[in-house]
């Protein structure tokens, strides 16, 4: 299995997980997303990289 394969894997897997617990009042996943949105962490440019790896 490739890089980028396994990145989409473990992305969707990871939101599936979030949205699950997601029950109370603050959806994780928003919120989860909005941060990535504001600050633009190097882990989600590092996310981007693996999953775009094989389009080159």
């Amino acid at each position: 299995m490739n890089v980028s394969t396994r990145a989409r894997i473990t992305c969707a897997l990871v939101l599936i997980v979030f949205s699950a617990l997601g029950v109370g009042p603050i959806p994780i996943t928003s919120t989860i997303g909005l941060f990535v949105v504001i600050f633009l962490p190097a882990w989600f440019k590092k996310l981007v990289d693996n999953i775009y790896a094989d389009k080159e």
